[in-house]
């Protein structure tokens, strides 16, 4: 097994504490394969979860970064679900409206495909780069595609003489091992652009720790942030932060910062060491008897499906063990339809096919679909309990 890291990698303090250890998780959670077989042989890695005390930032402290693919394989978009494209145009429209980004250069880090860059662009008559290994995989199509570019690269030093009226980064700092070095870089680029506004998107660690979420954490996500981790991180790297604030239904954090010198502004919310530690604490003493009743719960309701083909799909199966009753992942993404999950092999299939599969139980993988999820079962006459992943019942069939 590879080495532990011993440091912070947002802070470098000694003394990260791992507080919790999973084996055999797929290296790579949304390169759906297109053979079983191959599939259940996928790549694993090992997760030993730590923190810090000194800052709260969280890690895979075993985490080999160079076993994860980002490619143009990579399938993440979340474009298709009505609540996510509404989630996403909302929140363009908010920051255009808030930061008045109209007739801007927009350069997108992390852009996948390039949806949501796109709609900044359509929506504020921007112009817009991205960078993303899997940019130019399936470049948007509408009325901003003549101003867009995109460049199939990871971010590094090479793209910093790139210049742009903001930068926006949404949910690729988590795959960064070295988020202090990626920060610097982007710091350093922006020296002669000072009034540069920067815009970070994140999922929020402490939601996942204090509600056991274990289906949010997998092999990608090597970095974990909390308000306070990030925003100090934010600073020690020279930035400036305007704000902090939680978004899609307390899940995300939203960080607003420009260059600066990092002198500390009080953000609030970034003051959170303690309930951090009490976050850490709670997922540490509850998340194996947690995960053991769940297990026992899936071996006896019957016939079940989980809603979402992607990471948290994997990381749920996988860490529950599969099983028996699971025999499908429903998703609407048709680019994930007909393909299987790394690690269990299950297959990924559209809403329709559900009357074929009969499922008693659907899972849920995340709560803020299930209205959503539950109009499609009506749609198509399936009777299943619809409930979301965590959920303990108590019940059997």
């Amino acid at each position: 097994m590879t080495a532990l890291r011993s440091s912070c990698p947002a802070c470098q303090a000694d003394g990260m504490e791992v507080f919790w250890a999973q084996d055999g998780l797929p290296v790579s959670s949304m390169l759906l394969l297109d053979d079983p077989h191959e599939a259940r042989a996928f790549p694993v890695g090992s997760m030993r979860l730590a923190w810090c005390a000194a800052c709260g930032f969280v890690c895979n402290a075993a985490h080999e970064e160079a076993r994860s693919e980002y490619s143009a394989r990579y399938e993440a978009s979340q474009a298709y679900s009505a609540v996510f494209q509404s989630f996403a145009t909302g929140l363009a429209r908010r920051w255009i409206e808030r930061y008045d980004l109209r007739r801007k250069v927009v350069l997108e880090i992390g852009c996948d495909k390039g949806d949501f860059l796109a709609l900044l662009c359509s929506m504020g008559d921007n112009t817009g780069i991205g960078i993303d290994p899997a940019a130019t995989a399936r470049p948007p199509q509408g009325p901003a595609a003549d101003r867009l570019t995109f460049i199939a690269e990871a971010y590094s030093q090479a793209h910093a003489g790139l210049a742009a009226d903001v930068v926006v980064c949404r949910h690729t700092l988590e795959h960064i091992a070295d988020p202090f070095g990626f920060l610097r870089t982007l710091r350093r680029s922006l020296e002669a652009r000072p009034d540069t506004l920067v815009l970070f998107e994140v999922p929020d660690v402490r939601r996942v720790l204090e509600e056991l979420a274990f289906w949010d954490v997998y092999y990608e996500h090597c970095s974990y942030f909390t308000a306070g981790s990030l925003v100090r991180l934010f600073r020690r790297c020279g930035f400036d932060v305007r704000n902090l604030e939680v978004d899609f239904g307390g899940q995300y954090l939203v960080i607003e910062a420009v260059p600066g010198t990092g002198v500390p502004t009080p953000v609030p919310g970034e003051d959170d060491l303690g309930p951090v530690a009490s976050a850490v604490a709670r997922f540490r003493h509850g998340i194996e008897p947690h995960l053991e009743a769940l297990r026992v719960e899936a071996r006896e309701r019957g016939r079940s499906v989980i809603w979402g083909g992607g990471s948290k799909g994997v990381s749920y199966l996988t860490t529950l063990g599969g099983g028996s009753a699971f025999v499908a992942a429903v998703d609407v993404n048709p680019h994930k339809q007909g393909r299987y999950l790394p690690g269990t092999g299950l297959p990924v299939v559209a809403p329709d096919e559900l009357p074929s599969i009969r499922p008693e139980v659907v899972v849920a993988m995340n709560p803020l679909y299930l209205a959503e999820i539950q109009g499609d079962l009506d749609r198509f006459g399936i009777t299943a309990r619809l409930i979301a992943a965590g959920t303990r019942t108590g019940g059997c069939r």
